[in-house]
């Protein structure tokens, strides 16, 4: 039958989610990451992806990623 979702694993994952983030201002929060990926028209695997990060402030893409891996 069809194939399941993507298989790209976390990198393929981390690259959605960077692109989906693009032009965003930092320090943000979790609440103003996702808003700016919807503006972005993000996919709902990416907002899934978004939404399980830690409640917290983020000062850098860098601390995206690492939030990122965490909530994995």
């Amino acid at each position: 039958m069809a194939q399941e979702g993507s298989s790209g694993g976390s990198q393929g994952s981390a690259a959605n989610v960077t692109h989906a983030l693009k032009g965003i201002d930092f320090p943000c929060s979790k609440q103003d990451i996702i808003k700016h990926a919807q503006q972005n028209n993000a996919d709902k695997t990416v907002l899934d992806e978004l939404n399980n990060l830690p409640d917290e402030q983020y000062a850098s893409m860098a601390d995206v990623m690492k939030g990122f891996g965490q909530s994995r």
